[in-house]
């Protein structure tokens, strides 16, 4: 076994593979970027590298600089988690070639697997079913669209040698084909640095199965059963779980064989996932092979009671697979939510910010049991974000893994429902309300799933905002009485409690949301009195007390109500049982100046790039036209006309990093 390796990733992986080599007495070696200076992953390592400033290309991309780090600290093994040089073959071999192991298959099966055109001809050869599709080398675009034509639309136009839902288009008619490929070849190109790809049918109403495959460098390979990947967005992963509900035994062992035969067919070594598209009839294809261990290795782990980050560790070292196929089982059923920050309701727009408040459910953290009989924890998560750390522009935007595990599929939707309640996050957007609508919607609590449940229940998953509920407007004002109460006892000539000479002050404090303005009237009462608020047109009896600085324990016409309210900035953040409420209190003094600016200006919604410009100086355009395209976090982002007008001027040419809010043109509506 190795005595220190170095993890060549950051984040929750990073952190998940330093927490086993612990328990394992391997010493770890962090690299990291300047953005990552102060990250959990630094800290949760022995020893701490610095590799560039943050850009990923000037970091964490960077081979030479990393396995001159492991030669540095003296570390025998490279780790490369997922994401970054995880899947980069010449990496691979670059670390062999320095006298380190890498942490992962061999270079050569990384390469054949690479190629997702390259690998659909090898798994022909293994007989391991195919979607029809062109996988050829031919590029030209009038090529690839009378390929489309062949095959029949709808298609699935895909990076070749991508992954993580990058480089990925479905075209539903020639018309679309060109705009379509010309984005797809974009973003490969961006993310991959490859701008081939490959297409193929798309099949409707499909599901997303993988099988965890596993092999030694003593040629034993076994299958840890599947996940379920079906619930996504932009085809990246939202929701995963194992076993597939509706799994049958003969289909499990026929996917499970032929995962089997395509790691044996390129020589694989280590930790990889087969991935299938699935139909509802229980037919299957081979879709590609991740050659590293994927974001969703934990519910393989909550099943099967194995630890998959020490299996990689101990075959990198040449021991064996430390079980058989037959001493595997399944216990109980696992999901996975992946905790991102983004905006759901603006095209899950990746959010930047610094996490200022942060709690979440009783969970153990990176625990596996170690036998498939035990009884795992109800909740893990897989963090490497903290409170205080920051969200940037520059790597994946995954907060955390909230995984939730029971005795059968209910219970662990339960478990699940109760975890995501309790998860509290301030100082960004992220997608917690959309997860748990998600998760009792009734598609996904009945297992009717499919890569297109989430688009298909769009509109319940993403409803309009409705105005809060009167549990949390009471929670709101409690919490603006309960500052200004403190204010009082600080400075007694800043009383607020409301006294007046002929009786007590009845005032309104007006909140404003989404969903328009809430106000709310609080009449004032003496000191450990109830308070009487008023709310269309109803009067109503509270009581509130603070049971910690940002907890209440409310008495609402003598219902007992818990609420959590935090302040970032001129945001009230309420988490109650009816979620998690931004709210603004209205100051009419410090807003006394502000008017309609009527501003015509299109701004940037997140830091990025400049890819493509769509529209000309002085073009007349129609509401929703194109108007230029931004890259961020390796995601393409159309920013289209808000109305019909005329573009004035081009603030930014192709090429250029713009910030979040910077004005991108000057447009003059109709």
């Amino acid at each position: 076994m190795f005595s220190k390796i170095l993890i060549a990733n950051r984040g929750e992986i990073a952190c998940r593979v330093a927490a086993t080599a612990r328990r394992l007495g391997i010493a770890t070696v962090a690299v990291y970027s300047d953005a990552d200076a102060l990250a959990a992953h630094v800290q949760a390592c022995d020893q701490s590298v610095r590799l560039g400033p943050a850009p990923a290309r000037d970091s964490y991309l960077r081979g030479e600089l990393i396995i001159a780090a492991a030669l540095a600290t003296g570390a025998q093994a490279i780790h490369p988690g997922y994401g970054f040089l995880s899947e980069n073959a010449d990496f691979a071999e670059a670390c062999a070639a320095a006298g380190l192991v890498f942490i992962g298959p061999p270079a050569a099966a990384i390469r054949a697997m690479g190629s997702k055109s390259a690998a659909k001809t090898l798994m022909q050869d293994a007989a391991v079913p195919l979607v029809p599709g062109y996988h050829g080398d031919r590029q030209e675009a009038d090529f690839l669209r009378e390929q489309a034509g062949r095959i029949g639309y709808p298609v699935l136009l895909k990076a070749s040698s991508g992954g993580g839902g990058k480089g990925m288009r479905i075209v539903d008619d020639s018309a679309d084909f060109d705009a379509a490929l010309s984005s797809c070849q974009r973003e490969a190109l961006a993310s991959f640095g490859d701008d081939h790809v490959l297409v193929e049918k798309y099949l409707t109403r499909p599901r997303h199965i993988e099988i965890q495959v596993f092999a030694d460098s003593l040629g034993h390979c076994i299958y840890l059963f599947e996940r379920d990947c079906s619930v996504q967005r932009r085809h990246q992963k939202v929701l995963e779980e194992a076993p597939a509900p509706g799994m049958s035994p003969e289909r499990r062992a026929a996917m499970g064989a032929a995962a089997v035969a395509a790691a044996q067919a390129v020589g694989y070594v280590g930790a990889g996932t087969v991935e299938f598209i699935a139909n509802q009839d229980g037919s299957f294809y081979f879709m590609e092979m991740n050659t590293r261990l994927q974001v969703e290795h934990p519910v393989t782990e909550m099943i099967t009671g194995q630890d998959l980050v020490e299996w990689q560790l101990r075959v990198a070292a040449g021991e064996p697979l430390p079980v058989q196929q037959h001493q595997l089982s399944i216990n109980g059923h696992a999901i996975e939510a992946r905790i991102y920050a983004e905006n759901p309701e603006k095209g899950f727009l990746p959010s930047i910010g610094t996490v200022t408040h942060l709690r979440t459910a009783n969970a153990v953290s990176f625990q596996v049991q170690g036998t498939a009989s035990a009884q795992p924890a109800p909740i893990r998560i897989d963090a490497g974000v903290r409170e205080g750390d920051a969200i940037s522009p520059f790597y994946d935007p995954m907060i955390a893994k909230l995984i939730a595990w029971g005795p059968d599929r209910a219970s662990a939707l339960r478990n699940m429902a109760r975890a995501l309640a309790q998860y509290q996050v301030v100082g960004l957007a992220t997608n917690i309300a959309f997860l748990q609508r998600l998760v009792s919607g009734e598609a996904f609590s009945n297992a009717d799933l499919d890569t297109g449940l989430i688009e298909r229940h769009r509109d319940t998953l993403l409803p309009a905002p409705t105005a809060p509920a009167l549990e949390t407007l009471a929670a709101a004002a409690a919490n603006v009485l309960q500052c200004e109460a403190r204010a009082s006892a600080a400075d007694p000539w800043s009383a607020t409690d409301g006294w007046r000479a002929h009786g007590r002050l009845r005032r309104t404090l007006s909140f404003t949301g989404d969903a328009g303005s809430h106000p709310i009237d609080v009449a004032y009462a003496d000191a450990d009195q109830p308070q009487t608020l008023w709310h269309d047109g109803q009067s109503h009896v509270l009581q509130f007390e603070s049971t910690h600085d940002s907890d209440l324990r409310l008495r609402l016409d003598g219902r007992v109500l818990q609420a959590t309210a935090v302040h970032d900035g001129e945001l009230l953040h309420v988490f109650d049982s009816h979620g998690h409420t931004r709210l603004r209190l209205l100051d009419p003094l410090a807003h006394a100046a502000d008017g309609e600016t009527g501003d015509d200006r299109l701004t940037a919604p997140m830091p990025g790039k400049i890819v493509a410009i769509l529209a000309a100086r002085g073009q007349h355009v129609e509401r929703g036209a194109p108007l230029l395209i931004m890259e961020a976090m390796k995601m393409e982002h159309t920013i289209a006309a808000p109305a019909a007008g005329v573009i004035d001027e081009l603030l930014y040419a192709v090429g250029d990093q713009v910030s979040e809010g910077a004005r991108l043109l000057d447009f003059r509506p109709d």
